[in-house]
C-alpha cells in the first residue's frame, strides 16, 4: 500500500515530464514549419515595390514595417527566413553525414584510422571558426554553393567527437566482442551494431546543428559572400538595413532579426526537447 502511495505521484510526474516534452517538440517543430512554409501561403504580393508606401513603422497594414521601397518588410522577412532554413537544413544534414561517417569510422576501425580522424577534428577546433567558414565559402566562389560547403565542412567536429565515444562505448561490449571472434567485418558490426545505437545523438546532433547552419549562413550572406544580393535571404536583409537605421528606420534591421533568433531559438528548444526524450535518464523522469 505504501509503495503504490509512493510511486503513483512519481509516475505522474514522469507522465506529465513526457507530455509536456511532447509538447514541445510539437510547438517547435509546428513553429518551424510554418516559416518554411509561409512563402507558399502569403504569396510574393508583399515583395513588389510600393513608392506610397515607403519606410513606414511597424502598424496593423504592416506587422514588419515597410522599407525604402515601400515592399513590406514580414513578406520579406519570412521569405528570406525560409529560404535561410531550406538552407541551414540542407547544409547541417551533409555536416551530420560527414560527423557521423567519420565518428563510427574512428571508432569502429581504431587505430591510425582514429588517429587521423581525432587529429583533423584537433585542426578543426583550433582554426578560428569563421575565418575558416570565409576561406572556406570564398575559395568555392561563394553564392549559395559556397555557403551550403562552408557550413557543412566545418560544422561536424562536435558531432563527430559525439559519436566517436559513443561507438567506443559500444565496442567494448560482450555482443560486439563476440562478433569479433566470430569474425565479422568492422562494416558489418558498424552496421548492426553501432549505427542502431548512434541514431538518437545523429537526430539531436542534426537538430542542434541547425540553429549554426543558419546563423553562419546569414554571416555570410551578411558580409557580402552568401546568397546572391538579388535574393531575399536573412542576411541580405539584415545587410541592407544597416545604411538605413542611422536614419532612424529601427525596424528595417530588428524586426527581420527578432525572427531570426526566434527560429533560432525554436531549433534549439526543439532539440533540447529531442534529447530529453531520447535521453533514457530524462524520458523516463
Amino acid at each position: 500500500m505504501t509503495t503504490t502511495l509512493v510511486s503513483s505521484p512519481i509516475s505522474q510526474f514522469a507522465g506529465n515530464r513526457r507530455r509536456r516534452t511532447l509538447w514541445g517538440i510539437a510547438l517547435g517543430a509546428l513553429c518551424l514549419l510554418a516559416i518554411i512554409l509561409s512563402p507558399w501561403v502569403i504569396g510574393e504580393g508583399g515583395l513588389s515595390p510600393m513608392l506610397t508606401q515607403r519606410n513606414q513603422p511597424p502598424s496593423w497594414a504592416h506587422a514588419f514595417g515597410t522599407d525604402w521601397l515601400g515592399r513590406d518588410m514580414l513578406s520579406r522577412s519570412l521569405h528570406g527566413m525560409s529560404l535561410s532554413l531550406r538552407i541551414g537544413l540542407l547544409a547541417a544534414s551533409l555536416s551530420a553525414l560527414i560527423g557521423t561517417g567519420l565518428g563510427l569510422a574512428a571508432g569502429t576501425l581504431g587505430g591510425w584510422v582514429d588517429a587521423v580522424i581525432t587529429w583533423i577534428v584537433d585542426v578543426f577546433f583550433s582554426l578560428p571558426h569563421l575565418v575558416l567558414l570565409i576561406l572556406i565559402a570564398f575559395a568555392v566562389g561563394g553564392g549559395t554553393k559556397g555557403v551550403v560547403i562552408a557550413v557543412a565542412l566545418t560544422h561536424w567536429t562536435s558531432l563527430a567527437r559525439v559519436i566517436r565515444a559513443e561507438v567506443l562505448q559500444v565496442n567494448s561490449s560482450d555482443y560486439v566482442q563476440l562478433s569479433h571472434r566470430l569474425g565479422r567485418s568492422p562494416l558489418w558490426i558498424a552496421r548492426h551494431h553501432m549505427v542502431p545505437h548512434v541514431i538518437p545523438q545523429l537526430l539531436v546532433g542534426l537538430i542542434l546543428l541547425f540553429p549554426h547552419a543558419i546563423l553562419h549562413e546569414a554571416a555570410l550572406s551578411f558580409i557580402g559572400i552568401g546568397l546572391s544580393p538579388h535574393i531575399p535571404a536573412i542576411g541580405i536583409i539584415l545587410a541592407e538595413s544597416m545604411r538605413h537605421l542611422s536614419t532612424g528606420y529601427w525596424w528595417l534591421g530588428v524586426m527581420p532579426g527578432v525572427l531570426l533568433l526566434l527560429s533560432v531559438k525554436a531549433f534549439d528548444w526543439l532539440g533540447e526537447n529531442v534529447r530529453t526524450l531520447l535521453d533514457p535518464k530524462t524520458s523516463q523522469g
